[in-house]
């Protein structure tokens, strides 16, 4: 209960944000980049946490909906609403095609393949000149005339964020989800009561792409262009350190993780050249502070679960996880 009233509390905030955009300008700009972050990272936290299974070629799906909503826009003159629509979709269905081939794999086969498939579509998209414009991107990706103030595009990214993450909630404590839990736990006992665990963790790859293709495709929008460089596998292992930052045992986790990361990101990027190994050392003392993450942490004084079961299951030991995996999980 603590954690809901505190969610929607920051939603409340999040919609009266614009007001201080006269003393901040680069306020609603910046918060766009969080709420594309969030997304980012909850469907990627969808397959990680609660389905226990590693994907180091994430960005693959930002790509695919940043890219088709683009290709939409400025090639065959659609939209921009329909081109909302379909970029997710399309993600959606990559994710379903290398979704059949990743679950036949675990752990370390599993991150690896997940790589390899990402690198392929990043080679698609940069070679492919004639279609997707190469190294130079598509430009021209521009909102909709009734979406095209910053003011009214920050409220569809935020009503994106905020739709993302109560499907996804409600995803998790729906049977489906509660059956993803149970997998991570202990496939034997999940195969022995008649759940079909591959097909189970192929479906949450397909979902889990869907969203991570709508924050590819608010990306482009907000940006007017997209280009290779946006989807390569450093914006995977930046996904990584905002699930990792945040905490695996709750959805909190990368949203906490996504903020805190962007923001550190933005504020470190305009002070000095040396960024990047100024933002890895604040991480590693953040990481270092709080190993469960930062909600993982800070759950313990709002009252929530202690832990939503991150850990895989080691054969018929999972049983225990089993059992917390299904009678709790943190929102």
């Amino acid at each position: 209960a603590g954690v809901r009233k505190l969610a929607w509390a920051a939603v409340a905030l999040l919609l009266a944000a614009p007001l201080l955009s006269h003393s901040f300008p680069y306020l609603t700009v910046l918060l766009v980049e969080i709420f594309i972050a969030v997304l980012f990272a909850a469907s990627l936290h969808f397959i990680m946490g609660p389905g226990g299974m590693h994907s180091f070629g994430h960005a693959a799906y930002f790509g695919l909906g940043a890219y088709a909503a683009a290709m939409l826009v400025v090639k065959l003159h659609w939209p921009m609403e329909l081109a909302l629509v379909v970029g997710p979709l399309v993600a959606g269905l990559g994710a379903l095609l290398f979704g059949w081939f990743s679950v036949r794999l675990s752990g370390v086969y599993l991150a690896m393949l997940t790589l390899a498939f990402a690198q392929i579509v990043w080679a698609i998209i940069y070679q492919w000149d004639e279609v997707t414009g190469g190294s130079n991107g598509l430009v021209g990706v521009w909102p909709a005339a009734w979406l095209a103030s910053p003011l009214a595009y920050y409220y569809l990214a935020l009503a994106c964020a905020v739709a993302g993450l109560l499907l996804l909630r409600r995803v998790l404590f729906a049977p489906f989800g509660y059956a993803m839990r149970a997998a991570r736990d202990s496939v034997l006992r999940s195969d022995a009561i008649g759940i079909d665990v591959k097909r189970m963790q192929w479906l949450a790859f397909a979902l889990a792409g869907v969203f991570c293709g709508a924050a590819g495709v608010l990306f482009a929008f907000s940006k007017g262009s997209i280009s290779p460089e946006a989807i390569s596998v450093s914006r995977s292992v930046d996904g990584l350190v905002m699930v990792m930052l945040g905490g695996l045992q709750t959805l909190l986790g990368p949203v906490v993780g996504a903020s805190v990361f962007t923001w550190l990101q933005d504020v470190i990027a305009r002070e000095t050249d040396y960024w990047r190994a100024i933002l890895g050392l604040v991480i590693l003392a953040l990481v270092l502070l709080f190993p469960a993450g930062i909600a993982g942490y800070f759950q313990r004084f709002l009252g929530g679960p202690a832990r939503q079961g991150s850990k895989g299951s080691k054969g018929n030991g999972g049983a225990p996880e089993l059992k917390a995996g299904i009678g709790k999980e943190a929102a």
